[in-house]
């Protein structure tokens, strides 16, 4: 029964029988005092966007020319494609219509379709309906004419992507000049040690600026050397199309201008 007592009292930490009980948490005269590990303190992190806009004005003129570069990228894929400049269907129905002569037909398929070579056949029949005794020469200038507007249309709309790869990396330039200034202006400064956190920022924004132009910049050259190859075939496919329609009206005008036979005029009489 004793013994009972004693584990009992032993689990609660009762003192028995006038005895003192130590219990480990506490610890004893001179020992040592238990390690205690204590957590660094948390830094706070800045997000990208944050660091972004951060890094001076010029980084929110380069966000707003990454936006536009974005979207031109997306137009360029929906527009510059075959289907968008010649297209099967539309050639084999201009070709049929033509070998029956229906020119009116074929102009209002024309106007319907938005295909460039739709517009390039539009012009020419349009000018070939107005001008019926025009010369197979004149509607030959018309169709180059209006193709070589077409092509151009291709090709400047390119451009703007080469003018973008060319300007972001000079923007990141600006940027990268601007900061370096507002560090070496902390460095001469006499604040202390506050200098050394205007430095390091200031260095900060310079290198995030030149990043950013680099960051638009080449993917802005890298898209425009696709979208200028892409261009370039298909400006050659319309210029086999609008061939193949210049030789279908070559022959129309052709028999048009045949010679009649001489009539003897005892045929006659």
């Amino acid at each position: 029964m004793k013994i009972l007592l004693w584990l009992v009292a032993a689990a609660i930490g009762t003192p028995l029988f006038g005895q003192t009980v130590t219990t480990s948490a506490t610890p004893a005269i001179g020992a040592a005092a238990p390690a205690v590990s204590v957590a660094p303190p948390l830094v706070p992190t800045k997000s990208i966007l944050d660091t972004l806009f951060a890094a001076g004005p010029v980084m929110i003129v380069l966000f707003a020319l990454s936006v536009f570069f974005v979207m031109l990228v997306i137009v360029y894929i929906m527009t510059i494609r075959r289907g968008a400049v010649v297209s099967s269907g539309f050639m084999a129905t201009a070709d049929a219509l033509l070998r029956k002569r229906d020119y009116l037909g074929l102009l209002a398929v024309s106007n319907r379709h938005g295909e460039a070579i739709a517009r390039v056949v539009q012009k020419v029949l349009d000018f070939t309906t107005k001008n019926p005794n025009a010369d197979f020469g004149q509607v030959r200038e018309i169709a180059e004419t209006e193709g070589t507007r077409v092509a151009a249309s291709l090709n400047n709309r390119v451009i703007y992507l080469a003018d973008i790869g060319m300007i972001a990396p000079l923007l990141g330039l600006l940027g990268t000049v601007l900061g370096i200034i507002r560090s070496f202006g902390a460095l001469g400064a006499d604040l202390g040690t506050a200098r050394y956190v205007l430095l390091s920022k200031g260095i900060s924004e310079a290198l995030v600026n030149t990043c950013g132009g680099l960051a638009i910049g080449i993917p802005a050259m890298i898209f425009y050397a696709f979208f200028r190859g892409k261009s370039q075939k298909l400006i050659s496919e319309l210029e086999s199309a609008t061939t193949h329609v210049l030789a279908l009206l070559s022959l129309q005008y052709d028999r048009r201008s045949e010679p009649r036979a001489p009539v003897l005029i005892e045929d006659e009489i």
